[in-house]
Protein backbone atom coordinates (compact mmCIF):
# COMPACT_ATOMS: atom_id res chain seq x y z
CA UNK A 1 0.00 0.00 0.00
CA UNK A 2 1.39 3.20 -0.58
CA UNK A 3 1.81 5.77 1.89
CA UNK A 4 1.38 9.58 1.90
CA UNK A 5 2.85 11.47 4.63
CA UNK A 6 1.06 14.80 4.62
CA UNK A 7 3.28 18.10 6.43
CA UNK A 8 0.44 20.51 7.19
CA UNK A 9 -0.22 22.31 9.73
CA UNK A 10 -3.40 23.71 9.48
CA UNK A 11 -5.44 20.89 11.48
CA UNK A 12 -8.58 20.96 9.39
CA UNK A 13 -6.54 21.06 6.12
CA UNK A 14 -5.14 17.65 8.11
CA UNK A 15 -8.05 16.34 8.34
CA UNK A 16 -9.52 16.40 5.39
CA UNK A 17 -6.51 15.43 2.94
CA UNK A 18 -6.39 12.02 5.68
CA UNK A 19 -9.94 11.95 4.70
CA UNK A 20 -9.30 12.12 0.96
CA UNK A 21 -6.57 10.04 0.31
CA UNK A 22 -7.86 7.49 3.05
CA UNK A 23 -11.00 7.12 0.78
CA UNK A 24 -8.80 6.18 -2.26
CA UNK A 25 -6.86 3.60 -0.40
CA UNK A 26 -3.60 4.77 0.62
CA UNK A 27 -1.92 4.81 3.72
CA UNK A 28 -1.88 8.23 5.43
CA UNK A 29 0.68 9.48 8.07
CA UNK A 30 0.45 13.28 9.24
CA UNK A 31 3.62 15.41 10.68
CA UNK A 32 2.03 16.83 13.98
CA UNK A 33 5.12 18.10 15.43
CA UNK A 34 7.63 20.74 13.73
CA UNK A 35 10.89 20.68 16.21
CA UNK A 36 12.37 17.76 13.86
CA UNK A 37 10.41 17.49 11.05
CA UNK A 38 12.52 16.10 8.04
CA UNK A 39 13.70 13.50 11.01
CA UNK A 40 10.07 12.44 10.78
CA UNK A 41 9.41 12.71 7.48
CA UNK A 42 12.60 10.08 6.54
CA UNK A 43 11.12 8.37 9.80
CA UNK A 44 7.42 7.99 8.39
CA UNK A 45 9.18 5.62 5.21
CA UNK A 46 6.59 7.71 2.53
CA UNK A 47 5.50 7.13 -0.99
CA UNK A 48 5.38 10.45 -1.37
CA UNK A 49 5.18 13.56 0.74
CA UNK A 50 2.19 16.45 0.06
CA UNK A 51 4.43 19.48 1.68
CA UNK A 52 2.75 23.04 2.71
CA UNK A 53 5.56 26.18 2.92
CA UNK A 54 4.41 28.10 5.63
CA UNK A 55 5.10 25.84 8.61
CA UNK A 56 6.52 26.58 12.10
CA UNK A 57 10.44 26.09 12.55
CA UNK A 58 11.77 24.96 9.31
CA UNK A 59 9.85 26.37 6.05
CA UNK A 60 8.63 23.63 3.28
CA UNK A 61 11.25 25.19 1.08
CA UNK A 62 14.38 23.78 3.29
CA UNK A 63 12.36 20.99 3.84
CA UNK A 64 12.41 19.94 0.69
CA UNK A 65 16.17 20.97 -0.03
CA UNK A 66 17.28 18.69 2.98
CA UNK A 67 14.75 15.96 1.95
CA UNK A 68 15.51 15.39 -1.75
CA UNK A 69 19.50 15.49 -0.59
CA UNK A 70 19.00 12.19 0.84
CA UNK A 71 15.84 10.14 -0.60
CA UNK A 72 13.89 9.71 -4.20
CA UNK A 73 10.82 10.68 -2.74
CA UNK A 74 8.30 12.42 -4.44
CA UNK A 75 7.38 15.84 -2.86
CA UNK A 76 4.16 17.41 -4.39
CA UNK A 77 4.31 21.47 -2.89
CA UNK A 78 0.33 22.53 -1.83
CA UNK A 79 0.33 25.83 -0.64
CA UNK A 80 -1.41 28.73 -0.43
CA UNK A 81 1.38 30.70 -2.02
CA UNK A 82 0.47 31.50 -5.47
CA UNK A 83 3.55 33.65 -6.69
CA UNK A 84 5.39 32.25 -9.82
CA UNK A 85 8.42 32.50 -8.08
CA UNK A 86 8.11 30.15 -4.92
CA UNK A 87 7.14 27.46 -7.27
CA UNK A 88 10.03 28.03 -9.47
CA UNK A 89 12.02 28.38 -6.32
CA UNK A 90 10.63 25.26 -4.75
CA UNK A 91 10.97 23.09 -8.33
CA UNK A 92 14.36 24.38 -8.21
CA UNK A 93 15.19 22.82 -5.15
CA UNK A 94 13.69 19.11 -6.07
CA UNK A 95 9.78 20.08 -5.84
CA UNK A 96 8.30 17.02 -8.07
CA UNK A 97 5.10 19.31 -8.43
CA UNK A 98 3.51 22.38 -7.12
CA UNK A 99 -0.29 23.12 -6.29
CA UNK A 100 -1.91 26.19 -5.04
CA UNK A 101 -4.70 25.98 -2.41
CA UNK A 102 -7.66 25.60 -2.43
CA UNK A 103 -7.38 22.61 -5.34
CA UNK A 104 -9.58 20.38 -6.59
CA UNK A 105 -9.45 16.62 -5.73
CA UNK A 106 -9.72 15.17 -8.75
CA UNK A 107 -6.44 16.98 -9.62
CA UNK A 108 -5.21 16.48 -6.39
CA UNK A 109 -5.29 12.57 -6.49
CA UNK A 110 -4.24 12.59 -10.78
CA UNK A 111 -1.22 14.55 -9.27
CA UNK A 112 -0.39 12.42 -6.73
CA UNK A 113 -1.39 9.28 -9.01
CA UNK A 114 1.10 10.56 -11.70
CA UNK A 115 4.08 11.21 -9.22
CA UNK A 116 3.58 7.72 -7.92
CA UNK A 117 3.64 6.01 -11.24
CA UNK A 118 6.74 8.39 -11.88
CA UNK A 119 8.73 7.46 -9.07
CA UNK A 120 7.82 3.52 -9.30
CA UNK A 121 10.13 1.29 -8.36
CA UNK A 122 12.25 3.58 -6.86
CA UNK A 123 11.23 3.40 -3.13
CA UNK A 124 14.15 2.74 -0.78
CA UNK A 125 16.86 4.80 -3.07
CA UNK A 126 19.16 7.43 -2.05
CA UNK A 127 19.57 9.63 -4.95
CA UNK A 128 22.84 10.87 -5.92
CA UNK A 129 21.88 13.51 -8.24
CA UNK A 130 22.95 11.66 -11.18
CA UNK A 131 22.60 7.88 -10.00
CA UNK A 132 21.10 5.94 -7.22
CA UNK A 133 21.85 3.86 -4.46
CA UNK A 134 19.52 0.88 -2.78
CA UNK A 135 20.53 1.44 0.38
CA UNK A 136 18.49 -2.53 1.02
CA UNK A 137 20.99 -3.79 -1.02
CA UNK A 138 23.80 -2.06 -1.83
CA UNK A 139 22.83 -1.90 -5.84
CA UNK A 140 24.30 1.21 -7.27
CA UNK A 141 21.83 2.36 -10.43
CA UNK A 142 23.93 4.59 -12.87
CA UNK A 143 24.28 4.93 -16.55
CA UNK A 144 21.53 2.90 -16.98
CA UNK A 145 23.73 -0.01 -14.95
CA UNK A 146 23.35 -1.75 -11.61
CA UNK A 147 26.10 -2.52 -9.88
CA UNK A 148 26.15 -4.93 -6.88
CA UNK A 149 28.58 -3.08 -4.31
CA UNK A 150 30.45 -4.96 -1.56
CA UNK A 151 29.02 -4.04 1.74
CA UNK A 152 31.35 -1.62 3.13
CA UNK A 153 31.65 0.19 -0.29
CA UNK A 154 28.09 0.19 -0.14
CA UNK A 155 28.10 1.90 3.79
CA UNK A 156 31.02 3.89 2.69
CA UNK A 157 28.89 5.41 0.04
CA UNK A 158 25.48 5.78 1.93
CA UNK A 159 27.36 7.76 4.47
CA UNK A 160 28.57 10.06 1.80
CA UNK A 161 25.09 10.47 0.07
CA UNK A 162 23.58 10.95 3.81
CA UNK A 163 25.48 14.16 3.93
CA UNK A 164 25.70 14.84 0.72
CA UNK A 165 27.98 17.64 -0.35
CA UNK A 166 29.35 18.06 3.22
CA UNK A 167 32.25 16.62 4.97
CA UNK A 168 32.66 12.85 6.58
CA UNK A 169 34.81 12.11 9.16
CA UNK A 170 36.94 9.06 8.90
CA UNK A 171 36.03 8.79 12.30
CA UNK A 172 32.01 8.76 11.39
CA UNK A 173 33.04 6.51 8.41
CA UNK A 174 35.17 3.88 10.74
CA UNK A 175 32.16 4.08 13.26
CA UNK A 176 29.90 2.66 10.05
CA UNK A 177 32.46 0.43 8.53
CA UNK A 178 33.46 -1.17 11.90
CA UNK A 179 31.37 -0.07 14.86
CA UNK A 180 34.33 1.82 16.79
CA UNK A 181 37.14 4.44 15.52
CA UNK A 182 39.37 3.45 18.17
CA UNK A 183 42.53 1.07 17.38
CA UNK A 184 41.35 1.09 13.15
CA UNK A 185 44.10 1.01 11.38
CA UNK A 186 43.44 4.10 8.96
CA UNK A 187 44.82 1.94 5.43
CA UNK A 188 41.29 -0.21 5.90
CA UNK A 189 39.73 3.08 4.82
CA UNK A 190 41.95 4.08 2.04
CA UNK A 191 41.62 0.36 0.96
CA UNK A 192 37.57 0.63 0.67
CA UNK A 193 37.36 3.57 -0.64
CA UNK A 194 40.03 2.83 -3.17
CA UNK A 195 37.41 -0.17 -4.46
CA UNK A 196 34.24 2.28 -4.11
CA UNK A 197 36.24 4.37 -6.23
CA UNK A 198 37.20 2.06 -8.48
CA UNK A 199 33.84 0.66 -9.05
CA UNK A 200 32.34 4.14 -9.25
CA UNK A 201 34.94 4.82 -12.20
CA UNK A 202 33.00 2.45 -14.02
CA UNK A 203 29.92 4.48 -14.52
CA UNK A 204 32.18 7.98 -14.81
CA UNK A 205 31.27 8.45 -11.32
CA UNK A 206 34.91 8.17 -9.16
CA UNK A 207 35.61 12.62 -9.57
CA UNK A 208 32.34 12.60 -7.46
CA UNK A 209 34.04 11.25 -4.34
CA UNK A 210 36.23 13.99 -3.32
CA UNK A 211 38.92 13.46 -0.35
CA UNK A 212 38.99 16.56 1.91
CA UNK A 213 42.32 16.31 3.62
CA UNK A 214 42.89 16.00 7.37
CA UNK A 215 39.07 16.04 7.74
CA UNK A 216 37.57 13.00 5.39
CA UNK A 217 35.52 12.47 2.80
CA UNK A 218 32.67 14.35 0.39
CA UNK A 219 30.48 13.87 -2.31
CA UNK A 220 30.95 16.59 -4.63
CA UNK A 221 27.45 17.90 -5.40
CA UNK A 222 27.04 18.26 -9.55
CA UNK A 223 27.33 21.42 -11.12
Amino acid sequence: MKKIVIVEDDIFMQEELMHIFQKEGYAVSCITRFSQTVTDILDADASLVLLDLNLPGMNGFEICRQIKRQYAVPILILTSRDQLKDELHALSLGADDYLTKPCNTKRLLARVENLLKRFAGREGMLDGDGFLLDYRTYTLYAEGESILLSEREGKILECLLLQKGEVVTKEALFEALWGTSEYVDENALQVNMTRLRRTLKKVGLSERVETVRGEGYRLRLKE
